[in-house]
This record gives structure tokens, C-alpha cells and sequence, in this order.
């Protein structure tokens, strides 16, 4: 299969990543049933297209340079976006079973996904490959091609994506049940003062958020953890080693932990959705996964003690 006009083929960019994969021309020659001098050819022949040394060549082995690298990134994503679309194609016409991909920050897979994954099995036998990352990273699955579905929040590019509503949420300050703040209705600004933090890495507007609203109420932070993704907080906050501040949703995934939670003044509203590539056709499988997304958010259990707002209208999916 060619799959550029400058005549790269696909057997070429299979071959580069076994011999990368494999560390050696013999070893990827065996694990694809091809002889060495083939490999050998498959590798000049890429070398030549593309005008760049993949390999530095010694008498007995063959070294990656840094060009292979770097190209070997971009090639495990076209192929294994291939992979699927063969798979998928295999399914369609043999009328098997779908696997369906969906990527999501990885702090779902501790209550929610898990959910998602028995729906889907239970009611179509399909299996479920999740895929992780923040909300930037699950656009650019969603937009890759890599997972049909993702759990994303707003804002998004309406001219690049389609969503459902899955939940609404609020901030909450996490801590330990023995902490001071157990005792308290809500958790305000001047109340963190001399408390050590547990915070999100400053890239994260949250993180903004949250240290504009103690710094205009007089307290300056004091940052024990940086964190770059949500899950990794709540070991150190069950360690009793500081609180920190998320949202409902994902205090929601902490409900295996011995935690409390508090609502917090002054706090963002974050919008969940389940998000997927726009124009995209939906097959039966597809609809019941993301009726299985939207399921499982609907009955997650509340964080514990958080005070809820029950009269906060319920969202109905835009299709």
C-alpha cells in the first residue's frame, strides 16, 4: 500500500518499527516471518524516500539515530490508527463484536469507567480500550482517531466536536476525616491559611483560580505537592500530609478513599460532557456506549458529605 505521492509504503513504516521495536534486523526479521536481507531493503528504501540516515550501520549492529526517533513517534500513530481502521473494517464485514476506545483523564478509571466498561459488556459483548490523558491530549485522541469517545470538559471547538452532557460540578476541598475542616458546612478562603496545600501544577487554570481567591483574601499558599494530573492528589491528602482543592466530579472518583469533602467560597462551575469527532456516524455499539457514559455519571455517588444542590437542573444530551 503506497500512502503518500513520494511513494511511502506501508510495509516500510511496519518493518522501521519492528527493527526499532526489536533492537536488531535478524530479530525483527523473525518476529515478521520476513528474511533479513528484506528488512535490510525495506530500511534503505525508507532511507532513500525520505532523504534522512535512520540507522548508523557497524559491522555487527545497526543504531537508531535521533532522526528514527523522532519519526518513530509519528509512525506508531499512523499505524496504529490503521490497526483500528482494519480491525473495525474486519468487524463490519464479519458482523463481530466492536471494540470501543475512549479517552479519558486517567482519574476515571478509579469509580466511573469501570462502570462505562460493564455496561458496554453486558449489553453489546464488546471490550473497551481505554486510553488516558488531560483534556487537551483527549481532543487530540478523539481528533486522531484513536478513541471514538472521550470524557472532556467545556469549553471545546464546536467546529471540531459534538457533545453530550454528563455532569455539572463545583469546587470541594478534599482533606482527611480527622482534619479540622470536618467540622465546618463550607470551606472559605481565609480558612486555608496555615494549611499545607496539595495543589495542581500552575499550567492549570484551576490552579489560577484557586490562588487568586486566597490571595485576595489575605493568605499566601503554602504549596507542600505540585501535582500535573487528577489522581495523583488524593494519596497524599489520604496521607494527612495536606487538603486539596478539585471539584465534585472528580472527588466523586475518591469514594475507595477514607476522605471527606467540603463545598468551597469562592468556586468555578466546570461543565463535563462526553465528546466525540463531529459528523461522526454512530453504529448501535457506539450509541450504547456513550448512553453507558452518560449513564454512569448520572448515578455516580456523591463525594462524601458534599453538600449538593439539589435543585440544579438535570442536562439533556445536544446530538
Amino acid at each position: 500500500m503506497e500512502l503518500l505521492q513520494s511513494g511511502l509504503k506501508l510495509r516500510q513504516l511496519q518493518v522501521f518499527r519492528a527493527v526499532l521495536r526489536a533492537g536488531s534486523t535478524r530479530q525483527a526479521a523473525i518476529a515478521l516471518g520476513i528474511s533479513q536481507p528484506a528488512v535490510s531493503q525495506h530500511i534503505k528504501q525508507l532511507e532513500a524516500l525520505l532523504g534522512i540516515t535512520l540507522f548508523e550501520r557497524s559491522t555487527n549492529r545497526i543504531v537508531p539515530s535521533r532522526e528514527a526517533w523522532e519519526l518513530l513517534r509519528n509512525v506508531e500513530l499512523a499505524l496504529t490508527s490503521l490497526d483500528r481502521l482494519e480491525a473495525s473494517i474486519f468487524a463490519m464485514k464479519n458482523e463481530e463484536r466492536q471494540q470501543i476506545a475512549i479517552a479519558a483523564p486517567a482519574v476515571f478509571g478509579f469509580v466511573t469507567l469501570p462502570k462505562v466498561v460493564a455496561t458496554i459488556h453486558s449489553k453489546t459483548g464488546s471490550s473497551v480500550r481505554s486510553i488516558s490523558g488531560n483534556y487537551r491530549q483527549v481532543g487530540e485522541h478523539i481528533l486522531s482517531g484513536r478513541a471514538d469517545l472521550g470524557i472532556s470538559r467545556l469549553p471545546l471547538d464546536p467546529r471540531l466536536f459534538e457533545w453530550a452532557p454528563i455532569g455539572s460540578a463545583h469546587n470541594v476541598c478534599i482533606f482527611h476525616p480527622k482534619h479540622r475542616f470536618s467540622r465546618k458546612a463550607c470551606v472559605e478562603a481565609s480558612d486555608l491559611a496555615g494549611e499545607t496545600i496539595v495543589d495542581i501544577d500552575p499550567e492549570f487554570a484551576a490552579h489560577q483560580m484557586n490562588f487568586n481567591a486566597l490571595r485576595f483574601a489575605g493568605v499566601e499558599p503554602d504549596i507542600l505537592v505540585e501535582y500535573d494530573s487528577n489522581g495523583y492528589e488524593v494519596g497524599f491528602v489520604s496521607a494527612g500530609l495536606g487538603v486539596s482543592i478539585t471539584n465534585e466530579i472528580i472527588a466523586r472518583e475518591y469514594a475507595a478513599f477514607d476522605l471527606e469533602a467540603r463545598p468551597v467560597d469562592p468556586s468555578a462551575l466546570y461543565h463535563y460532557v462526553a465528546i466525540w469527532q463531529r459528523g461522526r456516524t454512530f453504529s448501535s455499539t457506539l450509541e450504547m456506549s456513550l448512553d453507558a457514559i452518560r449513564s454512569a455519571f448520572a448515578n455516580c455517588l456523591p463525594a462524601n458529605d458534599i453538600a449538593r444542590d439539589t435543585d440544579r437542573p438535570a442536562l439533556t444530551a445536544r446530538r
